[in-house]
């Protein structure tokens, strides 16, 4: 469990530096507290890090409930290609919010397999 483990802080690492890039272009763009919206680039940093915030919620505890019942290894690799989806839709974001998809695509394949993974592990335990 401990690349689950690795796996987990990465991720989180990685929602730590998007959530400082919101900062940033705040910074940047003159974009002043409790404001959610003003420049583009601010609004794109800013979806990309809510979007994230929202994929952790199905990520996290799909990547550990695979890591248990099925295979940590298997996990762990399958939360890389999570990650780096996570990078990739960065991007895309930025670069024009309509490219976007294939990140998403990457993730969301990721966490799918997770949790339909997982949910196949913690049955076949059960039967």
């Amino acid at each position: 469990m401990e690349l689950i483990a690795i796996v987990t802080v990465l991720v989180l690492i990685q929602f730590f530096l998007f959530s400082f890039l919101v900062g940033v272009q705040r910074g940047k763009h003159g974009v002043k507290a409790p404001a959610m919206s003003g420049h583009p680039e601010f609004e794109r940093a800013l979806r990309i890090q809510q979007n994230t915030m929202e994929q952790l919620i199905i990520f996290i505890p799909s990547l550990w409930i695979f890591g248990y019942y099925v295979d940590p290894r298997w996990g762990a690799g399958i939360g890389l290609i999570f990650l780096v989806g996570r990078f990739v839709y960065r991007a895309g974001y930025l670069a024009d919010p309509a490219k976007r998809h294939t990140g998403f695509m990457i993730g969301m394949l990721a966490m799918v397999a997770l949790m339909l993974g997982g949910l196949y592990g913690a049955i076949s335990r059960l039967m």
